[in-house]
């Protein structure tokens, strides 16, 4: 069940210029460790007017927090895209995005690297550029949620299930610094980590030996 969501289209490649301001801040920082000295020497060094740079971002940070908001973009967009992907369950929609996501960040590993060092050394606190990140990671997985609700694979549950978006949120941040350390041909053991924490957050989710007995007891106190 889970291979076959492995099967997402990538999305195409931009030709804008937001994003060619994108790739020359990533290249500069893996060039030289550190932003450019200025805006106006960042858009001269690659011909460009520095007007441009004013047109889609306020600042370097801004840029940085940009390119991990795209990367949520082109994964939804990617999975939009594939024809079964309506098909999928729940389950295999959020092993679908995980799968598609880390393809998008392997054609940017050196610069996800060096912008995640900060997660690597504390990794209990988000990025400030990664807020918007987390913020489409949100939408999505709370559509998920519901679904999953409306579907029965994940149980509703008394204040818990407005909390299952934050568990999510680490169980994406666990992949992240993975796929970070992994060595592995292919990142094949990102793979297999991505399966088996997908699989534990819907036995969690799921219906379980709780909600059995939750149910036991309500039939007791109904039928006395």
């Amino acid at each position: 069940m889970e291979a076959k969501a492995k099967k997402t289209r990538k999305a195409a490649p931009k030709t804008n210029v937001a994003a060619k301001i994108q790739d020359a801040y990533k290249t500069h920082l893996l060039t030289h460790g550190a932003p450019p000295p200025s805006v106006f020497k960042f858009m001269q060094d690659w011909k460009m007017k520095e007007a441009d740079f004013y047109l889609y971002y306020g600042s370097f940070a801004t840029i940085e927090s940009k390119i991990w908001e795209s990367y949520i973009d082109d994964t939804v967009s990617a999975l939009s895209k594939d024809e079964v992907y309506p098909e999928y369950s729940v389950r295999e929609k959020l092993l679908a995005f995980y799968y598609t996501l880390i393809e998008a960040l392997k054609q940017d590993r050196s610069f996800v690297l060096l912008s995640l060092k900060s997660l690597r050394k504390s990794p209990e606190i988000s990025p400030a550029f990664m807020r918007g990140f987390k913020a489409k990671y949100f939408q999505f997985v709370q559509r998920m949620v519901q679904e999953g609700i409306d579907s029965e694979e994940i149980v509703k549950r008394p204040l818990i299930s407005e909390r299952y978006k934050d568990g999510l949120w680490l169980q994406l941040l666990f992949v992240l610094r993975f796929w970070c350390k992994d060595e592995s041909a292919a990142f094949a053991n990102t793979d297999a980590a991505i399966e088996k924490s997908v699989n534990l957050s819907f036995e969690l989710m799921g219906r379980g030996p709780l909600d059995i007995m939750v149910d036991f007891a309500k039939f007791i106190y109904q039928t006395r």
